[in-house]
């Protein structure tokens, strides 16, 4: 079955949204863990969401790069199974973050 105009444009602004969004969540992902280097630092603490953080931006930025080797090559020839794969790392990424988000909240609140 041949993939109708709507659904490749669909495609093609999907894997621009996720292009511009890793690229931004792995600058988010910086900041906060220096926001918590900050914290840790007045508090005293230790807590391991630094570390998740750098590997979730690891993960966006994976995500960042397989969309935009997918955006260069879309002239050439099409390649769903990075796209599938960008999407399915970038779904991953979101997911931790919120996970951290979890654990950084109740870090916080139990300190």
């Amino acid at each position: 079955m041949a993939d109708s105009p709507q659904r490749s444009h669909l495609e093609e602004d999907i894997c621009i949204h996720i292009f511009t969004v890793s690229a931004a969540m792995v600058g988010v992902c910086l900041t906060v863990i220096g926001l918590l280097r900050v914290v840790i630092a007045v508090r005293r603490v230790d807590t391991i969401a630094d570390d998740l953080l750098a590997a979730d931006a690891v993960l966006f930025l994976t995500s960042c790069l397989l969309s935009y080797w997918t955006l260069r090559r879309r002239n050439h020839r099409r390649m769903p199974a990075a796209e599938r794969v960008a999407d399915a790392v970038f779904i991953a990424a979101l997911l931790l973050m919120v996970g951290i988000c979890g654990f950084v909240t109740y870090a916080i609140a139990a300190a």
